[in-house]
């Protein structure tokens, strides 16, 4: 199998030169998503509904490239305030909680924009038929 690349048709991709996933083989790389709704191009103010965005975003990428969220085997979380760890957490719980792939959250001083409070990056890997 070839390398594809998958795009949202975020202008940040095009902009920034990178793709929203990667697939390669088996393989699927979600680059870091943020809270976005990509169809409005809005941002929730709260971390609950950022979070739920960037799950949206990576589920619809992970499907485009043939794969799906039970795929998931790698997880990592950006969040800007500490205070928004408990609510990010429930929504990972909820979406995420039979799944539990390794991963990791950091307390980050800012990402991009100031609006932004939550980023994941996720990998995964086809599971054998």
């Amino acid at each position: 199998m070839s390398r594809r690349l998958i795009s949202t048709g975020s202008p940040f991709e095009k902009a920034g030169g990178y793709s929203r996933a990667v697939v390669d083989g088996d393989f699927a790389f979600v680059a870091g998503t943020t809270g976005y709704d990509y169809t409005t191009m809005t941002m929730p103010e709260d971390v609950t509904n950022q979070s739920r965005n960037c799950f949206k975003t990576i589920q619809a990428v992970l499907e485009e490239g043939g794969f799906a969220m039970t795929d998931i085997v790698r997880a990592t979380y950006y969040i800007t305030d500490i205070k928004d760890a408990d609510a990010h957490f429930a929504v990972c719980g909820e979406i995420l909680g039979e799944i539990r792939p390794a991963s990791t959250i950091l307390v980050v001083a800012a990402l991009l924009k100031p609006e932004m409070k939550v980023e994941i990056e996720v990998t995964a890997k086809r599971r054998s038929a």
